[in-house]
């Protein structure tokens, strides 16, 4: 009987090798003084001497995927953007307890790696963790043939950040009559494309879209944006932030309700803010239901702003566009928490 090899099992371990040495400068860019042992170690180090100037210092975890968006990528051979989505999504599911980010890990999982792409991939991720101020404390790949169809990848990232408590944002503080803020998303982020390739199977994803300005592929691969900077903005505008919501998986109907109490529910205009074209491509293609499309999608709104209603002017003076004023806080006894009208 002849020998056999990690690789005639479908491993190519000198890819991993390979993959680590292209990613170590991109990691390692996004290193400060804090981190002690990052990539190549069997745990990432980060010196917590940093927390020491805060009152009552909140760690806070998070930890999620790209979901099918690595269909698109992998289709088109693009992975620039994808690592953004990843660090970005995590960053703002953090940010909406008032937490800043410290450090982000990856992990990228395949059949075959290809450590070019596992490099793009981090490479986008470095970028976005150094925009965000955190460190990528590390890189994890994973080759397993049989689990993951041939040329198909999965990505997902873990962030651990920081909140003194007397900062914590939980919604304990919205009341009815609340000012809704929404700010613009630059896409469907990272949610809602198993829908979005059902509906678009046919189309040509390489082909210009004229009501879209760019290609279809360009338009769905569009990272994840990042609410850091603009919630800083409201901070440093003194801006009382009662309630963050992240519209991920669930769309505009379920995350709301995740920072409102028993007896509070929410009322969006959908004349408030313009439905950027994709989302009315998808809808019109596929014939969605307009509660479906809020259910699955963002609809243009990446996060949304509780604020007292007086303030509600100077926030969006503060946010400088790409903010509208989209809804209330609202009673609730019965019914749908979040009504779109």
């Amino acid at each position: 009987m002849a020998s056999s090899s990690y690789q005639d099992a479908g491993v190519n371990i000198a890819a991993g090798a390979r993959a680590v040495e292209l990613m170590r400068n991109a990691v390692r860019a996004t290193y400060g003084p804090e981190v002690l042992l990052g990539i190549g170690a069997f745990g990432g180090l980060f010196d917590a001497a940093a927390l020491r100037g805060m009152q009552a210092p909140v760690l806070v975890a998070s930890t999620d995927g790209v979901g099918t968006k690595t269909k698109i990528a992998s289709a088109l051979g693009r992975y620039d953007t994808v690592g953004h989505d990843i660090v970005n999504h995590c960053v703002n599911d953090i940010l909406v307890q008032g937490a800043r980010p410290l450090f982000f890990l990856d992990y990228i999982a395949s059949s075959r790696l290809n450590p070019e792409m596992v490099a793009t991939v981090v490479r986008g991720a470095s970028a976005a963790c150094q925009a965000a101020g955190c460190a990528l404390l590390g890189s994890e790949t994973a080759e397993m043939p049989g689990v993951y169809a041939p040329g198909e990848f999965d990505l997902v990232g873990t962030v651990v950040g920081v909140v003194d408590r007397g900062a914590l944002i939980d919604g304990s503080r919205i009341q009815s009559g609340d000012a809704v803020i929404g700010l613009a998303s630059s896409g469907l982020h990272t949610n809602g494309y198993s829908l979005a390739r059902h509906v678009l199977a046919n189309w040509d994803m390489a082909a210009d879209v004229p009501e879209l300005g760019t290609t279809l592929g360009d338009a769905l691969l569009a990272p994840h944006r990042c609410y850091l900077p603009a919630v800083e903005r409201l901070r440093d505008a003194g801006i009382d932030i009662r309630g963050l919501a992240h519209i991920t998986g669930g769309g505009l109907i379920d995350n709301p309700p995740r920072i409102l109490a028993d007896g509070l529910g929410m009322h969006l205009d959908r004349a408030s803010w313009p439905m950027p074209p994709l989302f009315e491509l998808i809808q019109q293609t596929g014939q969605i239901d307009r509660l479906e499309m809020a259910h699955v999608f963002n609809l243009g709104l990446g996060m949304l702003v509780v604020t007292r209603p007086e303030g509600a002017g100077e926030a969006l003076s503060a946010l400088n566009g790409d903010a509208w004023l989209v809804g209330r806080i609202t009673p609730h006894s019965d019914g749908p928490r979040v009504v779109i009208a």
